[in-house]
């Protein structure tokens, strides 16, 4: 499993990171987790073919971790030509809000025929669930996004990984995060506490119980693109893990 950082960025270009997503590639799929305002901008710059993504995971409705759906979507109709289809994952209200966005940023985006199937899942708390061969359990966390806010775990192929999206500190991580191969892990602050968003010291604290075999820092903010926190790697936009 090859994860290739597209955007470790917060919502506000921090650093001049691009918005949080992260592209996964196996042998059998290649996913996204999270689709940011500047997803696409990423893959060109980074190499990675649009059309070649089968599933969209989503954490949360907002705009800096789904805004980028709107592009993806009009460029597979307009652009890249796409054939295949898609299936985009994420928590409930997910149609009306991706249709929102859409008619918001493209009047009469949502409506449009398409040369390809567009197919929308909303995802049921702690109920693991497949989709185009990755097992996906959504477990509740605390960030305000207009819906429900997830961290995803995510199997494939003997691996996992999980993301805790945007959050403060909740139990439910322990179970999302519990042994997997890649635990990407918001760290917004060092040790500033910010409400509905992970610090890096509170994070430190419940590593250990956790027992992730590898951690990936993202959403830093100002205060944490400086630092190197032991045993862990602070993610860097175009970086690649190979697990």
């Amino acid at each position: 499993m090859e994860v290739r950082v597209l955007g470790c960025g917060d919502a506000f270009g921090s650093g001049g990171r691009f918005n949080t997503c992260f592209h996964v590639t196996t042998p059998a799929t290649r996913f996204l987790i999270d689709c940011g305002a500047s997803a696409l901008i990423a893959m060109r710059r980074f190499g990675v073919e649009p059309n070649a993504i089968q599933t969209v995971f989503l954490t949360h409705l907002h705009g800096d971790h789904f805004g980028g759906l709107p592009f993806l979507i009009l460029d597979a109709q307009l652009v890249s030509r796409r054939t295949a289809p898609l299936t985009i994952v994420g928590p409930s209200t997910l149609r009306e809000r991706l249709a929102a966005l859409m008619e918001a940023m493209f009047p009469g985006s949502s409506t449009v025929e398409r040369r390809f199937d567009l197919r929308l899942i909303e995802l049921e708390p702690e109920m693991p669930t497949e989709v185009d061969g990755v097992t996906v359990t959504a477990f509740p966390v605390r960030h305000p996004s207009g819906a429900p806010s997830y961290a995803l775990r995510l199997a494939c192929e003997g691996r996992t990984l999980c993301y805790t999206g945007d959050t403060e500190w909740v139990d439910a991580l322990y179970p999302a995060g519990r042994e997997v191969d890649l635990l990407i892990a918001e760290a917004y602050t060092a040790e500033r506490p910010v409400r509905y968003h992970l610090d890096w010291a509170t994070l430190r604290k419940h590593l250990p119980a956790m027992t992730a075999k590898s951690v990936l820092l993202t959403h830093m903010g100002p205060d944490m693109l400086n630092r190197i926190p032991e045993g862990c790697t602070a993610a860097e936009d175009g970086g690649v893990i190979l697990l």
